[in-house]
């Protein structure tokens, strides 16, 4: 997934470093983001940097709390199954459009080159962009861009998240196991057991998020 940074070249690639360190698990909820350190790391004035801290609270990654700064955004238990459970309801949206609608064989096709992808990245932040294109692929197919675009707006939040579960011990390989299921029921059009696959493949999503709130 590409965040929406449409400002000048050194704010991007600051908000991107600072995007992997949160999807990665290196900047924790709630830790504040020093400007210096980033002016100093990239060698520019803080502009650059709170500029990049500006566009990751658009994308809700950060938020800025009166006397302290910006700090990587903390998610309420109530936020977290929220954005799970609407990124099930769209999917589910679109697998009723599919069924309509049939299996976009080109989609399908890019499927299967990023389940090749996933097989050979080793960390969570290239897995969890991959396994959001993945699942986009799925949305795309539903042939809805209102689906399209509500699901868009999840955004880096939601990836946020699903990254929290790819870093769990097996998580990553069952997963990969479940979407190889995926593909091969679109290819065969059974449709009905493609419904009920991805349906426990997303809740899993929700049990193992929340094992660890539990915990």
């Amino acid at each position: 997934m590409k965040a929406n940074f449409k400002n000048n070249a050194l704010s991007n690639s600051i908000a991107k470093h600072i995007t992997e360190q949160i999807i990665t698990g290196e900047l924790k909820p709630g830790e504040k983001l020093v400007e210096h350190i980033y002016a100093e790391e990239y060698g520019t004035s803080r502009a650059p940097v709170r500029e990049a801290i500006y566009l990751l609270a658009i994308e809700g990654l950060v938020e800025r709390i009166p006397r302290k700064g910006a700090v990587v955004k903390r998610y309420t238990e109530n936020e977290i199954y929220d954005l799970l459970e609407i990124r099930n309801m769209l999917e589910n949206m679109g697998m009723e459009r599919i069924k309509k609608y049939g299996t976009d064989q080109s989609l399908l096709k890019e499927m299967k080159q990023l389940i090749e992808q996933m097989k050979k990245v080793e960390d969570v932040y290239s897995y969890t962009q991959l396994n959001h294109s993945f699942h986009m692929c799925i949305i795309k197919m539903s042939k809805s861009e209102t689906i399209k675009n509500m699901y868009s707006r999840l955004g880096w939040p939601l990836l946020r998240i699903q990254s929290v579960s790819f870093a769990n011990e097996g998580n990553i390989k069952k997963s990969i196991i479940e979407h190889e299921m995926i593909i091969k029921l679109l290819e065969e059009e059974n449709m009905t057991e493609f419904s009920s696959v991805l349906t426990k493949h997303n809740k899993d999503v929700i049990s193992s998020i929340q094992k660890m709130l539990c915990s």
